[in-house]
């Protein structure tokens, strides 16, 4: 028995699809019925196809006429009338766009509290430098693109001497166990038990994004991104609990990748899908915690934290090896990451960090400066008003885009030399005039950390944008 075109036209199956679902079906489950008893199921299925859909033969054709349509649950919210009140530290090196976004930030229904660190410039949703907590829910764009960005400073059992009898093979080792940026990577096999987390295999997501993990695991982003070699000058009684003095030390920026920002991408848009917000608040669209969609987030963000981190401590290895270096000391930390939290006695909620340290109560952590100027050691006093929260950095002073009008290559050079720097890659648009003055930022937030190293870069590994 067989069934042409010209007769599955004639009782209305016009569309390719359809006819093309409705032979295969026929070459596979018909060969014992007549042309007539056929016709006559495709033409009923035609008109009533709701009654063939848990028929084991043809559901998929009914399917095609009458599609299940799945109904969107998505919630519609307002805006406070006005901000809740929050700190800002320095705000006189802070630009107008980064505080009106916070203040944005600050009318969201599931806003509990927040601050303003001294660092801070405009982002994309929170300003870079903001730090928000709220209730039972997690912003994707409030966490960042670069889920996990981090500090890791190593200390190392060499005095800062070594930078200049050993100069070249410090040069030689950065140029092969780095690399930065989109194209290639490391000619060499990384690994590292993040590799092989369950989580990979927990979501679809996950589960496309491992291929990439592996190829990029110990590898650095574009940017401001950095891996340097610098002297640090540690003070008494210092976190570590390393007598004071002169020390080698390596210090290295960067995040989780592409990893990072695929999960910041997909997540971003499920919770614009189900949290409709006023369109000037649109990327501060939450996950509820108590959703499927929020759980697969917060476990995917904490992935990509975990592998930012197997990046920094692969870097960390490799170029000791190469060197033949001994560490006895580090500090690490995240910025771009959300935490569960007590913001006060008894009362936990979701806290933000979009480029800002964690600075609780005796938690150490390092705050850079740029290529050129100090970074600094430091351990957080507990403030509340800040919610546990420092600075990661100087902040920007302008952006990129201007400082590549502004800037030539030829001052970055100047500058560096002027300041005993050696740069391998890099770009005027990170030259350390295009940064805040760190050592007018440290001084604003006085009541947030304390200092207990100060480091200078010497020989500095970037991305050539």
């Amino acid at each position: 028995m067989s069934i042409r075109l010209k007769e599955l036209s004639k009782i209305g199956y016009t569309n390719i699809v359809a006819r093309s679902l409705a032979l295969g079906i026929i070459s596979k489950h018909c060969k014992h019925s007549t042309k007539d008893e056929v016709l006559a199921i495709l033409s009923d299925l035609l008109q009533y196809p709701d009654k063939y859909k848990t028929n084991e033969i043809w559901s998929r054709l009914a399917e095609h006429f009458s599609p299940i349509m799945e109904e969107k649950q998505f919630s519609v919210y307002n805006l406070l009338d006005e901000p809740l009140t929050f700190k800002t530290y320095g705000g006189k090196f802070i630009d107008s766009l980064a505080k009106q976004q916070m203040e944005l930030a600050m009318r969201l229904p599931v806003t509990l509290a927040g601050a303003l660190m001294p660092d801070a410039h405009a982002g994309y949703g929170l300003p870079i430098g903001g730090v928000l907590a709220v209730e039972n829910a997690v912003i994707p764009y409030a966490v960042g693109v670069d889920i996990g960005c981090r500090m890791s400073l190593t200390v190392f059992d060499a005095k800062a001497d070594y930078l200049t009898r050993y100069s070249h093979q410090i040069k030689e080792a950065l140029k092969e166990y780095t690399h930065f940026g989109m194209e290639g990577g490391l000619t060499f096999q990384q690994e590292h038990e993040v590799l092989d987390r369950k989580e990979f295999q927990m979501t679809d997501l996950l589960k496309k994004l491992q291929g990439k993990a592996v190829r990029q695991l110990g590898t650095s982003g574009g940017g401001n991104h950095f891996v340097e070699f610098g002297e640090i000058e540690l003070m008494e009684n210092n976190v570590l609990k390393l007598p004071a003095g002169q020390y080698l030390a390596l210090l290295s920026h960067s995040g989780s990748r592409g990893m990072g920002a695929k999960i910041a991408k997909h997540y971003s848009q499920v919770a614009r899908d189900v949290c409709l917000l006023p369109r000037e608040a649109q990327h501060f669209a939450w996950l509820g915690l108590d959703t499927d969609a929020g759980q697969e987030y917060w476990m995917s963000m904490n992935l990509a934290g975990d592998f930012a981190q197997a990046c920094h401590e692969r870097i960390h290895i490799n170029l000791s090896k190469a060197l033949g270096l001994k560490a006895i000391g580090n500090v690490n930390n995240h910025h771009n990451f959300a935490w569960r939290e007590e913001i006060s006695p008894n009362r936990y909620a979701i806290v933000h960090r979009k480029g800002a340290t964690p600075a609780a109560k005796g938690v150490a952590g390092f705050i850079p400066g740029s290529m050129a100027t100090a970074g600094y050691l430091v351990c957080g006093k507990g403030e509340v008003q800040s919610l546990n929260s420092a600075s990661h950095g100087a902040g920007r002073a302008m952006s990129r885009q201007k400082a590549k009008e502004q800037f030539t290559q030829s001052a970055l050079k100047k500058l560096l030399q002027q300041q005993q720097v050696t740069l391998i890659g890099g770009s005027v648009e990170e030259i350390p005039l295009a940064y805040k003055d760190i050592d007018r930022v440290m001084p604003a937030q006085e009541s947030l950390v304390e200092i207990q190293g100060k480091f200078m870069p010497r020989i500095v590994r970037m991305n050539r944008e």
